[in-house]
């Protein structure tokens, strides 16, 4: 992956109301680049967008659902309309999380969670190709998790949806190679945004959040990274570490969260 520079660079961010979406649209617009920013939630877009008035990028505020198809198919026609039919950066940043014990969840969760997390994001990709194309140095960047390099219990849902975009973001990378698409895995540890807010299920959700990131600083390194070209970012030096011991030693780790669960079922 060559270096690549952020000034005019036509990016699409989803989850762009909040947390590291949010900040990503506010640090790439002050940067020159034109964001159009994807959620479901227009004033919270609208607020995102009046933060970075006066800036040398530009913001665009699109309302669409990407679980939907008819509204990933706005986000392209959009890039047809208005950039020609290009995108430079794609940024699948959208997500969900369910925190709950396996047998105590049902199959509407896990559906939920691998939509929006997996299914939505791969289709957007999809959909976009021809687009990414046309670019400049083309990016598609997407957000996973240290959870979709190592698994925990009760956030099985979670985990297998992050799981899935990890392994479709190493195969994309060597497939879209030859039309000149980078691919990047982003792996955050918890950040502390409103991500958790959205948490489906269960009580952890607040004990996350106070021990996370502040997605400004998730934001400049996952920026850093797309400018670096890298292939993967891993944030934070404990999910660093974290990675390295499950590839060391799987079974050690396996039977920590053991001991713990037995603990817990005490």
């Amino acid at each position: 992956m060559s270096k690549r520079y952020i000034s005019g660079k036509r990016v699409i961010c989803t989850g762009a109301s909040s947390g590291i979406g949010a900040a990503l649209s506010r640090q790439l617009v002050a940067q020159g680049a034109h964001v159009l920013m994807v959620a479901r939630r227009e004033e919270r877009l609208k607020e995102v967008k009046d933060s970075v008035q006066g800036v040398t990028g530009q913001a665009f505020v699109h309302v669409a659902d990407i679980t939907d198809a008819a509204s990933r198919q706005s986000i392209a026609d959009f890039v047809s309309n208005e950039w020609g039919g290009a995108v430079d950066v794609l940024i699948n940043n959208a997500g969900v999380g369910s925190i709950e014990v396996f047998s105590e969840s049902d199959e509407a969760t896990l559906r939920h969670v691998m939509e929006v997390n997996f299914f939505a994001a791969m289709e957007l990709s999809r959909l976009l190709l021809p687009n990414l194309e046309r670019g400049t140095q083309a990016v598609i960047c997407n957000v996973g998790s240290v959870l979709g390099h190592v698994a925990v219990p009760h956030k099985s849902e979670y985990v297998a949806s992050k799981f899935a975009l990890h392994g479709m973001t190493d195969a994309l990378r060597i497939e879209l190679a030859c039309d000149g698409i980078d691919v990047t895995l982003v792996s955050p540890s918890t950040t502390g945004s409103e991500f958790f807010t959205s948490v489906l299920n269960g009580a952890e959700a607040s004990d996350s959040k106070r021990r996370g990131m502040r997605p400004d600083d998730v934001a400049r390194k996952i920026i850093a990274g797309i400018i670096k070209g890298k292939r993967e970012i891993i944030l934070s030096t404990g999910g660093k570490l974290l990675v390295l011991a499950d590839r060391i030693l799987p079974g050690l780790l396996s039977r920590i969260q053991m001991r713990r669960e037995e603990k817990r079922r005490e």
